[in-house]
Parts: C-alpha cells; sequence; structure tokens
C-alpha cells in the first residue's frame, strides 16, 4: 500500500469496533444504488496494491445458486489441502459472513483490523471520484486485501450484482462458474434473460476455462460468442460435465457426478433439491478445472468434502416441532426450484408460509409458484425500507390464494408463532396433527432475520 499523504484528514481515526466498523459502512451507497462504473473500484484496489491479482480466482455469477455453489467450490478446493478465502453477497445475519478464510469468517477483531487497513484509501478515492465508494466497493475491498494478507492459495468470489460492471470483476478469474440465468434485478440488468446473460458473461477473461449451468437457448449463445471474443474454453452441463443420477437420502441426497476428468458415484450432499444437485455438479467441474491436469480428483477428497457442505438459509431446518424451514428464494425461478425440492424431499401436511418480499421483486411470480404447496400463507415484512408492507403483500397474496389461505402479521416473530400454530392444528386444513411444517421465505433479508430469530433463543 502507498503511504498516506501528510495532509489526510485527521477526523478518519480507526475504528475500534464491530458495531463502528458496521455505521461507517452503512453510511456509505448501499448494494441497490447503482453507478455503472469501474472506476472507482479500480482506483481503490490499485491503492491497497491490486491485492486480487496475488492469488488465483474462481468467479461465479448467475441467478440463482450462486452462494451455495460457492460454498461447494470452496470446501472441495479446502480438501484438496488449499488455504481458501470466499467472498459471497448478500450475508444473511452479519457482515463479516462476506468473509471467509479457510472456512471461517472473519472475526469481529479481524474485521476491525482489516477494515482499518482499508478506510485511510476509501476517502482518497472519495475524493478523487465523482460519486463516493459504495457499501459494497468497500467490502470487496477488503475481501481482496484480507485474502492477499493471508495469504490464500485460492479466492472463490461471487459477483454481487450482473458481471460486467459489478466490482468483483476487477478480478481477472481463471475459471468462471455461471449458474442458471433467468430474469432478476430486471430494473438494473435487463428485461429479458438474454439481456441479463449480456451483462453476467463480463466475467469471462481472457483465457480462462468458463464453466455453465444448462442456460436457455439464448443466454448460451450470449456465452459461447463472449468465450469465442476473449479466447476462454466452455464446459457445458449436460454435455463436457453433469449430474448422472440424483436419489433422495435422509438428510440430503447420494448422487453420482460426471465430472470433466472422472465419474464421482456414491457422493452424499447433506443439501435438498435437485437444484442443489446441479450445483454440486458445477462446483465439481469447476474445482476439475481450476486444479487442471488429465485426472479426475481423489475421489475419497471428493466425498468427504462434499458431506461436510452447508449452506445457511438455503433449505435450511433450524427447528422441529413443528419444522421450521427457512429459505432464501425471492424470484420465481429460485421459488420454482424450491417447490420442486419441497415435493422431492419433505411430506410436511399442511405447509404453512410466512413471507416477506422486496418491493422490488417480482412478488407476484414467487407467490403464484408458491401456491401449490403453502396451505396458508402468512404475510410479514422485514426491517428494511426495501421491504414490501405486509398488507401489501397480502393484498397480492389473497388473488392468488384467496381470502381464506392468507392473514397479515407486520411483526416477523409474530408471523412465525401464527405460522407454526397453524402447523400444528393441521386440522383446520383437513390435514393429520403433527405433520405441519412451517416455510420462511421471500428475501435473504427476511430469512436472515428469521434465523436470528429461531437459532439464538430470540423466539419461542
Amino acid at each position: 500500500m502507498t503511504d498516506l499523504p501528510d495532509d489526510f484528514p485527521a477526523d478518519a481515526r480507526p475504528a475500534e469496533t464491530y458495531a463502528e466498523v458496521e455505521d461507517a459502512l452503512l453510511s456509505r451507497w448501499p448494494e441497490t444504488r447503482l453507478e455503472p462504473s469501474l472506476d472507482r473500484i479500480q482506483a481503490f484496489t490499485e491503492l491497497l496494491g491490486e491485492p486480487q491479482s496475488t492469488y488465483p480466482v474462481i468467479h461465479l455469477t448467475g441467478t440463482n445458486g450462486k452462494t451455495s455453489t460457492a460454498r461447494m467450490i470452496e470446501t472441495l478446493i479446502r480438501g484438496l489441502g488449499l488455504r481458501t478465502g470466499r467472498f459471497t453477497s448478500p450475508h444473511l445475519e452479519v457482515m463479516n459472513e462476506r468473509i471467509v478464510i479457510d472456512g471461517q469468517q472473519l472475526s469481529d477483531e479481524d474485521f476491525v483490523r482489516v477494515f482499518n487497513e482499508i478506510a485511510p484509501y476509501t476517502h482518497l478515492v472519495d475524493a478523487d471520484s465523482d460519486h463516493p465508494l459504495s457499501f459494497f466497493e468497500t467490502v470487496v475491498g477488503m475481501a481482496f486485501a484480507a485474502f492477499a494478507d493471508a495469504p490464500v492459495d485460492a479466492a472463490v468470489i461471487e459477483v454481487g450484482m450482473g458481471g460486467s460492471w459489478d466490482a468483483t470483476n476487477v478480478a481477472d478469474a481463471q475459471v468462471a462458474v455461471l449458474t442458471p440465468i433467468a430474469v432478476d434485478h430486471a430494473q438494473y440488468l435487463g428485461e429479458t434473460a438474454a439481456e441479463i446473460a449480456r451483462e453476467k458473461v463480463g466475467i469471462i477473461k481472457p483465457g480462462s476455462t468458463v464453466i455453465t449451468a444448462v442456460q436457455e437457448p439464448d443466454v448460451a449463445a450470449q456465452i459461447v460468442e463472449r468465450a469465442a471474443e476473449v479466447g476462454a474454453v466452455v464446459a457445458r452441463e449436460g454435455l463436457e460435465f453433469g449430474l448422472r443420477t440424483r436419489v433422495p437420502a435422509v438428510g440430503g441426497q447420494m448422487l453420482s457426478i460426471q465430472g470433466l476428468r472422472g465419474t464421482y458415484d456414491d457422493v452424499f450432499l447433506p443439501l435438498y433439491g435437485a437444484h442443489q444437485a446441479q450445483n454440486a455438479a458445477l462446483a465439481l467441474a469447476a474445482v476439475e478445472a481450476f486444479v487442471g491436469g488429465d485426472e479426475p480428483l481423489s475421489e475419497e477428497a471428493v466425498k468427504d468434502a462434499f458431506a461436510e457442505v452447508t449452506s445457511p438459509g438455503r433449505l435450511e431446518i433450524v427447528r422441529r416441532s413443528p419444522t421450521i424451514v427457512l429459505d432464501a428464494a425471492h424470484n420465481p425461478h429460485g421459488a420454482t426450484a424450491l417447490v420442486e425440492a419441497l415435493e422431492d424431499s419433505f411430506t410436511f401436511s399442511p405447509l404453512i408460509g410466512v413471507l416477506g418480499v422486496m418491493a422490488d421483486k417480482d412478488y407476484e411470480g414467487v407467490l403464484a409458484a408458491l401456491e401449490p404447496v403453502l396451505a396458508h400463507v402468512v404475510c410479514t415484512q422485514n426491517s428494511t425500507a426495501r421491504s414490501m408492507s405486509a398488507s401489501a403483500l397480502a393484498e397480492v397474496a389473497r388473488g392468488i390464494f384467496g381470502n381464506d389461505r392468507v392473514s397479515v402479521q407486520p411483526e416477523l416473530a409474530s408471523a412465525i408463532d401464527e405460522a407454526a400454530a397453524l402447523a400444528e392444528v393441521g386440522g383446520v386444513f383437513g390435514e393429520g396433527l403433527g405433520s405441519g411444517g412451517v416455510l420462511v421465505t421471500g428475501s435473504v433479508i427476511t430469512v436472515g432475520e428469521a434465523r436470528a430469530l429461531v437459532t439464538r433463543g430470540d423466539h419461542s
């Protein structure tokens, strides 16, 4: 890093606590306020000494499945004996979830330390830019610096939104992973999957290897065109690699995966749903491409790594009696995958939904996807300004579910209580007693707040 000038502002004192860092970061432009340019993050990382160029990178984009796939990739690489960094967003409960080294999120103390190391340079960029560094750009800089300081052997980086103009794209990835691309963030990225794909394929860099999920034809065309333009190699799910078989099992599912280098049978994945099995195939192919060579990975290492994969807030069971399941689905594509996984792996009767959504999302599409599996939906809201009000959401829900299957509880804790009571008294819905479940979904924020309520003992 460069030395600071003598006239640097005296009021930019180091933070002493995690809360001070959180306040400082939240005072910056929020993640939803975008100014499409890499100028600020490039200036920032240049001042930091280009930390993102000191380790190889696996970069992920797509509409759904990025965080789960990133967690699988990181666990597999650690299983091969390499030191890893992982950056994902958004967080469920606390900011330091976003920056993980060797499978452990930064401690509060390390989060403060890394922030203090990079904070002076944020002021230099702010002073020299038309717009200040955003929250997201600042946290990306923190992650890049933390990984360089560790140091890590590989960094697994998830985009925040899109690709080309995402702050993470100052890193040049050796492997680019594209999970399924559908319509989300339409107001920022485009109205069609093809338009969105044009933005997302920007993470494909010269000489890289592209690992892509099965995509719609017009999306696949965008990927192939970008790869040809920059001289990247493309490996496609269903052709060069893919899932051979999957069988639901207690606590997850058993998989057989055809990788780029070999076949891996009897792999236990402790996550639910065909979409997570697809993510596992992507992750395995990405790690094979990253390692290189012609030999398959160690079958034992692959099995051991997948067996320890977790993905909080993704069909995560956080309580029993009645069972409470959390899932961060927030668009129709994610909600459809969620429904398929519920039908595949669970037998709740009845299943009561607790739904809190962001006002700028396709909440009507989410409701329509969930309607066939929910006996009743309790409409609620999360604590952010972007959240749709519970009453407004209920108005839309009544048009899809009917009046009798919708209730309103603006307080999330009360919504969970009501849903749990309805699940336990299944006879109200003509179902058997004691077999009901609660599904909390609609937003990462809603799920994160519900997780805190249920798992920290703040909720009855």
